[in-house]
């Protein structure tokens, strides 16, 4: 593990990594975190070794979440070694959809009952609430079901790791997992941090299911599917989902507040399309990217790919740094940001600067008034 100080990239880790870059002192290991690597919880491969990452002070200062988000990235760390690796599915745009968003704030909503139920029965219909509003996104949205899976059992198997594993008793682990079923929040985009809060629920609830669940996890199995297996469940009938929907939106404001989120979210939408793709542009190729970010705030823009708000990140080039949004390519082959008002530098704009490495330079475009790096010229040191 490394802690890194932010301010001036300064660390402390609990072991020697393997080249040598950091030296012992107090029983510990100090050095410098190179700009070349982010500063973030996560995962991270520096220096010939693979640390469990985290920033100085350690955030958040709840001890609960503190010890939840140690043992998540520590799972993170050795994820690759276990039998279920890392998956990586699809964008999860269409949970950034009305229809989308809605139905998995009906299951949080059936999942929080299962979670608090007062018996098994009681228990069993609130799951197979959930497993119906997820089955009538999955009919919405044909990706839906690769896509969510392959991040639950990213993220949100990490999740559940570090509520079952950094909370010590059954009544704190439901509290967490309940907490983490979030209500309706207008601002935040549930495409990658969705499996934060259905991870937990689905992983307690399959430890009363069935105790030995973890041992059949695999790629491609999801969740939803080992509980309903566990359960024994018929598959959902989405012939009941109006009356189940009354049941958990009986007033109708979590859709009422929906609708206008997504009127709202459309216009900001055009204006991201305006700004990101039909204005000028300075397009960096992607090769070997390293990324910061920020997961609740990232908008779909359709099949031109995703706006991340706020980004850091490092490739072949150099270092992009983004505080007015950056345009991310549906392939994932590269990232836009707005050239309109560049610095003559080229290196700065609205809301971005950019740090090359010697040889890298910043030329025309592919479009007029585009702009787009040039790689260094064959024997540039």
């Amino acid at each position: 593990m490394l802690v890194v100080e932010p301010s001036d990239r300064s660390l402390i880790a609990n072991q020697a990594d393997a080249k040598g870059a950091l030296k012992p002192a107090d029983g510990v290991f100090v050095g410098v975190l190179p700009k070349s690597e982010n500063i973030a919880a996560t995962a991270t491969e520096w220096s010939g070794t693979r640390w469990t990452e985290l920033a100085w002070p350690l955030l958040p200062d709840d001890a609960s979440k503190r010890h939840v988000m140690l043992a998540h990235e520590m799972y993170h760390r050795i994820q690759p070694d276990l039998p279920l690796g890392v998956t990586s599915g699809g964008d999860n745009a269409h949970l950034d959809t009305l229809e989308g968003r809605y139905l998995l704030q009906l299951e949080w909503r059936a999942l929080a009952k299962a979670l608090t139920a007062p018996d098994a029965a009681a228990r069993r219909r609130a799951i197979a609430d959930s497993l119906l509003f997820r089955g009538q996104r999955y009919a919405l949205f044909p990706a839906a079901a690769a896509d969510e899976r392959a991040l639950e059992l990213n993220e949100g198997v990490a999740e559940y790791t570090g509520v079952r594993l950094g909370l010590t008793t059954p009544q704190a682990r439901t509290a967490y997992a309940i907490s983490d079923l979030k209500p309706y929040i207008p601002d935040a985009t549930f495409m990658r941090s969705f499996a934060y809060a259905t991870g937990p629920s689905y992983g307690l609830l399959l430890d009363r299911a069935d105790p030995a669940w973890r041992g059949k996890l695999a790629p491609g199995r999801g969740l939803d599917q080992m509980l309903a297996a566990a359960l024994r469940l018929p598959p959902a009938n989405l012939a009941v989902l109006t009356a189940r929907e009354a049941a958990y939106d009986g007033d109708g404001t979590l859709r009422a507040a929906e609708v206008k989120r997504d009127a709202a979210m459309k216009a900001r939408a055009a204006a991201d399309k305006a700004t990101l793709a039909d204005g000028p542009v300075l397009v960096l190729p992607l090769k070997h990217a390293n990324y910061q970010f920020n997961p609740q705030t990232l908008r779909p823009l359709g099949e031109l790919g995703t706006v991340y708000s706020t980004l850091r990140l490092v490739d072949d080039w150099g270092v992009l740094e983004v505080e007015g949004g950056a345009l991310m390519a549906k392939d994932g082959k590269s990232v836009s940001v707005s050239a309109a008002g560049i610095d003559p530098s080229g290196l700065k704009g609205s809301g971005w600067t950019l740090t090359l490495k010697p040889g890298w330079a910043v030329g025309p475009g592919g479009r007029g008034g585009d702009l787009a790096l040039t790689a260094p010229r064959s024997g540039h040191p």
